[in-house]
């Protein structure tokens, strides 16, 4: 349990998290990773070079470092850690090397003179305060997955039933249980995790279902990334009939129950968690779904056909597709980058809606300025990063 003079200690360390953080997460990153390679297959590299981890963490830090007193403020992020740690099957054990890792980390980028023992002893209390929280919520979820109907815990063994290329840069992989049994139901947007054997090297992932739950399968889209080490060894490698493991779904991106119109805008790759919400939306039946895609040419704009064949079968279907060149190819709703007079035509005229986005970090920025300014309410305007958070400027 913290005490006082240990939560004010924290609180006078934001101003060094401020101007620091990020220099004491990449060294962290470096530190832990170089000493405990085993947990390599938890971390995206890619994004470790990018420093794109190494800044998510750090405002993770800092934001738990101003609420100290009162972490209800943090708002979804513990949530969005624990749906992440899950996907990925982060272990209890873990923690303690990340806490000492992490505490090292202070002491060697803050120097003696400002990391001093008391300083060190407050933040390991405030770590092991965060990590028991976590531990507890992580265990209740992986409990839950192992007791659904159709659910296991730890890895699954899933073959590649069908893999289906649906644009330039995107192939699906329909998996079925190896086992024959059932699989567990998800709430559309959700993810699942997979561990891979990439030369040798484990490699752990976590993919949006790209198709509403139907108990026997599932399906995942995945973008061929350039120089992306799971993804181009599913794309080049993995075929029909190979096998591969799973994590159970996790994911707190999900589409909500009620009867307001719905609407999802995605980018690029960002389309797999809609399909799955449009899909699910549909077959309940009552609520309007506009459904607003921007893809960078007709050649990787993937589920065109199924969007037209949708739309043609439900009348409260909208799709609408933007495209930022049509290299004279095709004749979509508007060519261009994301502009806000899009949605001003295309959303519904009471913007009492559940707006879902996901995408570039760009795109999502200007699609939350957009549908703040047209008057859709903050708290019924969701998105999800595919990578590290960020906070969207």
């Amino acid at each position: 349990m913290l005490t006082e003079a240990q939560r004010d200690i924290i609180k006078a360390t934001v101003p060094l998290l401020e101007t620091g953080g990020e220099a004491l997460t990449t060294h962290f990153y470096q530190l832990m990773l170089t000493e405990h390679p085993e947990l390599r297959p938890l971390f995206n590299q890619a994004h470790q070079a990018s420093g794109a981890q190494s800044r998510a963490l750090a405002r993770g830090v800092l934001l738990y470092a101003r609420h100290i007193d009162q972490l209800e403020a943090l708002g979804p992020l513990a949530t969005q850690i624990v749906n992440k740690h899950v996907a990925l099957q982060v272990q209890p054990h873990q923690y303690a090397i990340v806490g000492t890792c992490l505490l090292r980390a202070i002491r060697d980028v803050l120097g003696p003179e400002t990391a001093t023992d008391a300083v060190i002893d407050a933040w390991g209390a405030a770590y092991q305060q965060l990590a028991e929280l976590l531990i507890s919520a992580e265990a209740q979820a992986y409990d839950a997955q192992a007791a659904a109907p159709g659910g296991w815990r730890g890895t699954r063994d899933f073959s590649v039933a069908r893999k289906v290329a649906e644009s330039a840069e995107i192939t699906s992989f329909h998996l079925e249980p190896v086992d024959g049994q059932p699989v567990a139901g998800f709430q559309p947007g959700q993810y699942i995790g997979l561990r891979l054997d990439v030369a040798g090297q484990e490699v752990r992932r976590n993919y949006s279902l790209s198709a509403a739950p139907n108990g026997r399968s599932y399906r995942i889209s995945v973008k061929r990334e350039a120089g992306g080490t799971a993804s181009l060894h599913l794309h080049d490698r993995v075929r029909e009939g190979d096998v591969l493991q799973l994590f159970p779904p996790a994911g707190a991106f999900t589409l909500q129950d009620g009867q307001r119109p719905v609407v999802l805008i995605s980018g690029g790759v960002g389309i797999t968690p809609t399909l799955a919400m449009a899909e699910a939306a549909l077959q309940d039946g009552g609520r309007p779904v506009v459904f607003i895609h921007y893809a960078r040419n007709p050649q990787v704009h993937a589920f065109g056909p199924t969007l037209r064949d949708w739309a043609a079968r439900h009348p409260q279907l909208s799709v609408r597709v933007v495209y930022e060149e049509t290299h004279g190819q095709a004749s979509p709703d508007a060519v261009g980058r994301p502009e806000p007079a899009h949605l001003a035509a295309w959303l519904p005229a009471n913007r009492d809606v559940d707006a879902y986005f996901l995408g570039p970090t760009p795109f999502m920025a200007a699609i939350q300025r957009a549908l703040r300014e047209l008057g859709v309410p903050e708290a019924q305007s969701r998105h999800e990063f595919f990578g590290p958070a960020q906070a969207l400027a």
